[in-house]
């Protein structure tokens, strides 16, 4: 059998193999269920004026996400390495493909995400410790580089801080959904009619309005890009996808269902934090507290997740040579990619003081992701052409009806997102075209050691 016929590490890849099934779910909840579950319910009540829609914007949502896991459990199972989409755009286009995506996700997505993370967290235990403009950067600094360190002595240590703060996550969470409607002031009237009105909502509306939820998925697939430091990764990656996204999706949905027994659509309707506001509605004033409190481990659990999965990515683009000398060096003692996660901490350190924060610029790549997602889908019906023999420890279900739906369903979302936001959608594809110019010289760079 042929290297090409085999699922196989990278060669060069030095990682430790040290994550289970509860692992590798528990990763992809963390990378899903940060803060859009409190920052956007408001925006897409503006948009979707229905309990039912909104609801269903929800499920299609995470419909959609399953869909893509279906695509990218097979991916992940075909290429146990680190990098994710990054090798699979690699392995079936072109390596300029997959350094686009990788350049897009490390220093646009994961980056910006840590910092906009950290500022989040300072922002938010400014209401418990004055801390001051300065102060909040300082303190997101410190747990940018903290985390990092964490990560860095060992995937085992940052995997067992994931653990615990997802686990926290979804039984606060259970709770809140739970105890809403038990105990809380809420209304069931709130929630009718369910589904009258519907028919009149327009497509352009209900595209606008899966921008924000599936901004909120955004993580579904964390588990792909620490593929090679998964035990049985032919069977833990699949399963780790289904059961994460399966998890954030009924949170998702009984959270959502609270909100809208909490308050009425039309004053949730630009209500900057959903959470809060239902909260204090069902609980009272005092509730406020216990839920800042709750949102800062949310948001710590994300920002961990963030830090353990983003430099997977610099060091697969290494170990292809398409990335900085050194950051393909797994650490000798600790089999982390060390170098990659000192690369991500300092970038993400100079954009919180370059910036303070990062949510404008991170808002703009969402056209980007939805591209970036569908290229994925696309990935898996060329290699289905390409590599017909290379062993496929899962096959998506569905294929093909179900990854074209996919596929029709992002390139609506992204049509509706380009004629609602275009100035977004080009600053986002600026972001990723910029990294031409380096592949470029990498690409080049290798050529020359070659040679």
């Amino acid at each position: 059998m042929s290297a090409d016929e085999t699922p196989e590490r990278h060669p060069r890849d030095h990682l430790k193999v040290e994550l289970g099934l509860w692992d590798a779910t528990l990763l992809v909840v963390s990378g899903v269920i940060g803060s859009g579950i409190f920052l956007t319910p408001g925006a897409i009540a503006g948009y979707l004026p229905h309990p039912g829609a909104i609801l269903l914007a929800w499920l299609l949502g995470g419909l959609l996400s399953l869909a893509g896991a279906l695509a990218n459990a097979e991916l992940g199972a075909m290429f146990p390495r680190a990098g994710g989409d990054y090798v699979y755009l690699r392995e079936a286009f072109h390596p300029a493909a997959g350094f686009l995506v990788g350049w897009l996700s490390f220093f646009v997505i994961y980056a910006g995400t840590i910092a906009t993370l950290a500022a989040g967290f300072a922002a938010g235990l400014g209401h418990f410790v004055a801390l001051g403009p300065r102060g909040e950067v300082a303190v997101a600094v410190a747990l940018t580089l903290a985390v990092s360190a964490l990560n860095y002595v060992g995937v085992r240590w940052g995997a067992r801080a994931n653990n615990l703060t997802a686990v926290v996550k979804l039984g606060a969470l259970a709770a809140f959904a739970l105890l809403g409607p038990l105990l809380g002031a809420g209304s069931a009237a709130n929630l009718r009619p369910l589904v009258a009105g519907i028919d009149g909502l327009s497509i352009s509306a209900f595209g606008l309005a899966l921008s924000p939820v599936l901004f909120s998925y955004l993580g579904w697939n964390s588990s792909v890009y620490v593929a090679s430091e998964i035990r049985d990764p032919g069977r833990n990656v699949p399963r780790s996808l289904f059961l994460g996204v399966a998890l954030c999706t009924a949170i998702y949905l009984l959270v959502n269902a609270v909100y809208l027994y909490a308050i009425p659509v039309e004053a949730l309707r630009g209500v900057p934090n959903a959470g809060e506001a239902a909260a204090r509605a069902l609980f009272g004033a005092a509730s406020g507290t216990l839920l800042a409190l709750f949102v800062l481990a949310s948001i710590l659990g994300t920002l961990n997740a963030s830090v353990l999965v983003g430099p997977r990515i610099a060091y697969a683009m290494a170990l292809d040579r398409l990335f900085f000398p050194g950051v393909d060096r797994a650490h000798a003692v600790y089999r982390t990619p060390g170098v990659a996660i000192l690369v991500q901490a300092g970038f993400a350190t100079a954009i919180l003081l370059l910036l303070g924060s990062f949510e404008r610029a991170l808002a703009y790549t969402t056209f980007a992701i939805l591209l970036a997602t569908m290229a994925d889908v696309a990935a898996l019906f060329r290699l289905r052409r390409t590599r017909p023999r290379r062993p496929r420890p899962y096959r998506a279900w569905g294929y093909p009806l179900v990854p074209v739906l996919y596929l029709a369903a992002n390139a609506a979302v992204a049509a509706a997102l380009l004629a609602g936001r275009p100035r977004e959608c080009a600053i986002g594809l600026a972001m990723a075209l910029a990294g031409l110019p380096f592949y470029a010289f990498f690409a080049a760079r290798g050529e020359r050691r070659e040679a």
